[in-house]
């Protein structure tokens, strides 16, 4: 009943990113066109839709072809203005999920910046070739030579409202921007009939394609040590193993679900998403797995938090050789 109460303020939201988008779709506000490729991924969604798995995926099909640079706002960093990232920099200096794309992909150039036509230029003047926007899609001061939404498959946009009441950063009709819509986290069982109902549901235009995409989870990687390994029966046999799962992400269910494939002992701390791990939650960390009374135990994470956890001195040999991190 409360919630009701912000239906007001998600009007006047809803208002004001629609007097935006006029302005930009009659050329009073300008959006700036580049002669270098450009691609946005984004959504209409606040948080939790796979960006960072797509645009790695982009820099994977791409790297090899061209003078790459991937350019995000740097979402929660403590720097400002134009950064270009190096090997030596941190989650606080350019945001952890730049910072995870630098570490896994070093020698790919990444930037931040919140005004994105100046990151743009300052990029071109360095000789980039191609650039991926990240998080991108209301950024409408740059049109984008292809514009990739991501959708949500266990959020149905059509059923949600405008922020603060619901999700959505702006009107669902904005998804007819996209030259692309992508349907992330999609089941690998996924029935015909579901897609075809997802596809009637987001009905796209002639001129947007329409694809369905899902996470797969690879190896278990540690985090803080290089000389050790992931159990040797770890995946091979079920419910061995008692599992401390650490999140800072906008939504768990889906690997949260995948870990109840494996154990039935699971231990989660839940902490919001971009959340800046303290030694305050480390030894929180520590505490719960030393609590548990299974030999056969283990310490997961996100590859996102584990970029944080890193950047932290830790000597707590419990949490060092038993923390790990999954693959994508």
């Amino acid at each position: 009943m409360l919630r009701i109460l912000l239906l007001p303020f998600s009007f006047l939201y809803g208002l004001v990113t629609s007097i935006r988008n006029t302005l930009f779709n009659y050329g009073i506000l300008k959006s700036t066109l580049f002669n270098i490729p450009i691609i946005s991924v984004g959504n209409i969604t606040v948080g939790g839709t796979g960006k960072t798995p797509h645009v790695e995926y982009l820099i994977k099909l791409l790297q090899e072809e061209a003078n790459l640079a991937v350019l995000s706002r740097g979402y929660k960093r403590k720097t400002k203005g134009f950064v270009i990232a190096n090997n030596k920099s941190s989650s606080e200096d350019i945001g952890d999920e730049p910072k995870q794309i630098k570490r896994k992909f070093p020698n790919i150039t990444v930037a931040v910046d919140a005004n994105r036509v100046n990151g743009v230029n300052k990029l071109i003047e360095t000789g980039i070739k191609t650039i991926i926007l990240d998080d991108a899609f209301q950024h409408r001061y740059i049109k984008p030579g292809l514009s990739i939404l991501l959708v949500d498959y266990n959020r149905n946009i059509n059923k949600d409202y405008l922020l603060p009441y619901g999700r959505l950063r702006e009107s669902t009709k904005a998804k007819n921007r996209a030259d692309i819509i992508i349907v992330s986290k999609t089941p690998v069982n996924i029935k015909p009939i579901d897609r075809r109902l997802i596809e009637k549901n987001l009905n796209p235009r002639p001129y947007q394609e329409l694809y369905f995409t899902g996470l797969k989870y690879g190896k278990l990687i540690p985090v803080l040590s290089d000389k050790v390994s992931a159990p040797l029966d770890w995946g091979l046999s079920t419910n061995i193993f008692s599992i401390v799962l650490v999140t800072g992400i906008a939504h768990t269910n889906q690997l949260l679900n995948y870990m109840q494939g494996f154990s039935n002992d699971i231990h989660h701390l839940n902490y919001p998403d971009h959340t800046r791990f303290t030694q305050k939650k480390i030894k929180k960390i520590i505490h719960t797995f030393n609590n548990i009374k299974n030999s056969k135990k283990i310490i997961i994470t996100t590859e996102k938090d584990a970029v944080k956890i890193r950047e932290l001195d830790i000597s707590n040999s419990d949490l060092k050789y038993n923390l790990f991190f999954f693959t994508y």
